[in-house]
Formats: structure tokens, sequence, C-alpha cells
């Protein structure tokens, strides 16, 4: 018998997937629990309904970091900072600052987590900076400390 499961099932498979189990399985142990239902033409819409939008959601969601890292690729963010003797600065420029200061310039918000320092930026001057949009999407910008 052919079934859509609602929910995973160890023995068979994933959530939404259509799968072959004997008819007393079937019967017995997952339609009395509503672990599956029968395979039957609405369900199968169904399943292919929702893995459309889910697909549609997520080209979405791509076409935005595409945006998004085209505003912040090749983009130079000046950060202000105070320094002591001998040009370094009192703590650290971090992630935070960053994200901070690329949010106010392109609009948008920036997560803090997305933004990979290649080391710890504790003089003046221009650093390298990527920030990981999305998965496979990246921008690549300068960041430039100033007193």
């Amino acid at each position: 018998m052919k079934i859509v499961l609602k929910q995973d099932v160890k023995a068979i498979g994933k959530k939404d997937g259509v799968y072959e189990v004997s008819d007393g399985y079937a019967r017995n142990f997952l339609f009395p629990r509503n672990l599956a239902v029968p395979a039957d033409a609405t369900a199968i819409n169904e399943v292919k309904t929702k893995a459309a939008a889910q697909q549609h959601h997520a080209e979405e969601e791509l076409a935005a970091a595409k945006a998004l890292a085209a505003k912040l690729s090749g983009q130079t963010v000046v950060l202000k900072a105070r320094a002591g003797q001998g040009g370094r600065l009192f703590g650290s420029v971090t992630s935070k600052d960053i994200a901070a200061a690329l949010s106010q310039a392109v609009g948008e918000n920036v997560d803090k987590r997305k933004i990979v320092l290649e080391s710890e930026i504790k003089n003046f001057g221009s650093y390298p900076v990527e920030v990981k949009v999305y998965p496979k999407v990246t921008a690549k910008l300068t960041v430039r400390v100033e007193e």
C-alpha cells in the first residue's frame, strides 16, 4: 500500500514522502497513530504543492540575498575609534560594530554573526571583510578604521 507520511517515521522515511508499506502495517500502526495517510490523488497533490511552495520560497530568499550582496560588495565602511600610544586601539573593532555601520549605510539589517573577520582589528587601517549573506552567497567589502 502506498502512503504519505505526516511526520518522520524512523523505519520508513521523512515527512511528506510517498512510501510503499505493507497493508497491515499501514492499517494497524501508521493510520491509528496519525503518522500517515493513504497516498490518494489529494494527498499526493498536497505533497507536490508543498514542495513547489518550499522551492519558491527558497528562490525568493536566494534572490533577496543576492540583491543584498550586490549592495554590500565593494562598500567601504569607515569606523571611528580612539587609540592610545603607538596607534593601538582601546579594545578592538568587532563584527557588532561593523554590522551596525553596514546596517546604517545600506539601510537593511545585517547580522553580526554573518561577518567574517580574518583577524582582530586592533590598529588603524583598512581591512578586507567577508559577509556571508546566504549559503554560497558572499560579499566582500573594506573596513577602514580612522581616528
